[in-house]
Order: structure tokens, then C-alpha cells, then sequence
């Protein structure tokens, strides 16, 4: 599925002042991983998770699922490589969650090959570190090149929970395109003082592309998404906006440096699309309106 980029009109309202404090998820029936939960180490805090869960890149949770985030100190500074939410019947995460601002926008190392289990996943729920021949490509969701600031941080996505199986051709094609985009306007502080992202692959019930990969005697079987999105919200300035992109999971050959515009779409159209709801802690006045609408100008995408 595609969807044609719409040109809304140049409204005051299509990028809106931060005019109120964020809130906090509530995150009733969730899991977290890790033997301490979501604490990330150097904070001095023993339980972040409130802090964890009122993160402005964070979706709203759903109950069941269990939720992982990854940490590096940066001097005395603990800084966040990544969050997600894993789904424990799907063994694959619903969705990859993190920014680009003044500490992660850096590109000081280079990649990283270091594939292994998420350690802060339940035993049970770990997959390996290959597809066995399946014919799909360990898909970054959290691109190694999204963490260059860090080699500790570029590691960290190489856990498999990072990872969606992903057809080869699409994997460095159309997606591709679409992650050097976003790392292009992620680490150009011009164009925002903080670049939110949430990216995936659709793992709900009839958003699946064919039959799950079958690992460990048919004791887990791992989603293939039939589509993969991603959810952009930027502020510059204390002025929000926001984007999102919508793509099917398949070979579209040779594609152009801009391919990925016309897969572009509101955060609603793509919330409407998932069942996830995007950036839950932005104040309800301002999340409905940078929801609803986008600027292609104000995202490069005219």
C-alpha cells in the first residue's frame, strides 16, 4: 500500500507552540526487561521508568508487551540509545523508539558488526542472532547508522530485538533512502533542535506478510511485517511539527534518492493504520493538531 502525499495548506496551526508540561504513560499490565527494569545506569535514581515512559519519542504502551530501553554514559551523562516494546506472541518488537539532539546527533565512530540477544529480554523470548536461511535480511529498525556517537551505542543495534526481517532488496533500497533521510535531518541541528523518531514493522493480525519464521522446534514464531512506518516529530524553536511514512514490505527496484516522499502521510493516518498512538505525551492541544496535518515544505519534501 502507498498513499499519495498530500499538500495541506500553510496554516498556523500546522506547527504549534509547546504550551504545556509533557505527560506520563500510563503503563498498567506492561513488562519490562532487565533485571532492573528500565533504569538506565549513572542516574542514581532506582526506578527511571517514570521518567523512561514520559520521554516525548515514547508511544503509548500496550498491556502485555514488555518494554526494554538501552543506555550508554556519555561522561557523567546517561544517555538513551533506544527504547522499545516487544511483543511477546510475535517475538518482534512493535515498534523502535528514539532522537537526534545535541548528544546523540554525532557521527564520531563507525559500525559496529556485533549481532547478539537482547540481554535485557526475558531468556525465553530470545531469538538468536540469524534467520537461518529464510530468505530475509536481519532489518535494522534502530539503524546502526542512526548511533555513531558511540561505539557502545552503535553495538546496542545489533541486538536482535532491534532487528525485523526484511527482504534484502527493500532493506537497502526504499528503506534505506527513507533512514538516510531522516539521519540527514536528524543530525542538522538547523533544521531541529530535537528530532523525535518512532519506527517499525506492522506485526498486528492481517498486517503480516505470510507465514512467521518458525524457530526452536516451533516454540517461536517471528512476524514478518507486511508493511514498515516510521513517525517524525520535530521541534525547533519550542514549535512542534510532524510527519510520518507508510510503506509496503517488497522489491521496488531501482529506486531515486527521494523515493520515499510519496509514502508520506500524517501521524494520524498512520496512528489509524497501526492502532499506535505516537507521541502520547505531547499536550493534547498541540498533539492534535500536529497530528492531523503536515507541512511538506517544513520537511524538505516538496
Amino acid at each position: 500500500m502507498s498513499f499519495i502525499n498530500k499538500l495541506y495548506p500553510l496554516i498556523a496551526a500546522a506547527a504549534v507552540l509547546l504550551t504545556a508540561a509533557a505527560c506520563g504513560d500510563d503503563d498498567d499490565g506492561i513488562r519490562y526487561g532487565g533485571s532492573s527494569g528500565d533504569t538506565p545506569s549513572g542516574t542514581g535514581q532506582s526506578d527511571a521508568r517514570p521518567a523512561v515512559l514520559s520521554r516525548m519519542e515514547v508511544p503509548e504502551l500496550k498491556s502485555g508487551n514488555v518494554f526494554v530501553s538501552h543506555w550508554t554514559l556519555q561522561g557523567r551523562d546517561s544517555v538513551m540509545t533506544y527504547c522499545l516494546e516487544f511483543d511477546p506472541q510475535k517475538y518482534h518488537s512493535r515498534w523502535v523508539a528514539f532522537r537526534f539532539d545535541n548528544k546523540t546527533r554525532a557521527k564520531g565512530i563507525g559500525r559496529t558488526e556485533a549481532w547478539a540477544d537482547d540481554p535485557e529480554l526475558p531468556q525465553g523470548l530470545r531469538i538468536g542472532t540469524a534467520y537461518f536461511g529464510s530468505g530475509y535480511s536481519r532489518g535494522h529498525l534502530c539503524a546502526s547508522a542512526d548511533r555513531l556517537y558511540s561505539a557502545e551505542a552503535n553495538a546496542q543495534t545489533f541486538y536482535m530485538s532491534n532487528m525485523s526481517p526484511q527482504l534484502s532488496d527493500f532493506n537497502a533500497g526504499l528503506w534505506q533512502k527513507l533512514e538516510a533521510y531522516v539521519q540527514g535531518i536528524g543530525r542538522d541541528a538547523a533544521f531541529a533542535d530535537t528530532l523525535y523518531v518512532v519506527k517499525g514493522g506492522t506485526i498486528a493480525d492481517g498486517q503480516l506478510k505470510g507465514a512467521p519464521l518458525v524457530r526452536n522446534g516451533g516454540l517461536q514464531s517471528i512476524a514478518v511485517p507486511q508493511h514498515y512506518f516510521m513517525a517524525l516529530l520535530k521541534v525547533k524553536n519550542n514549535t512542534y511539527s510532524g510527519v510520518a511514512f507508510l510503506m509496503e514490505h517488497r522489491n521496488y527496484g531501482s529506486v531515486t534518492e527521494r523515493a520515499y516522499i510519496p509514502y508520506a502521510l500524517t501521524i494520524d493516518e498512520l496512528e489509524n493504520f497501526t492502532g499506535i498512538n505516537f507521541f502520547p505525551n505531547l499536550p493534547d492541544q498541540v498533539e492534535e493538531v500536529v497530528e492531523a496535518t503536515f507541512t511538506p515544505s517544513a520537511w524538505q519534501l516538496n
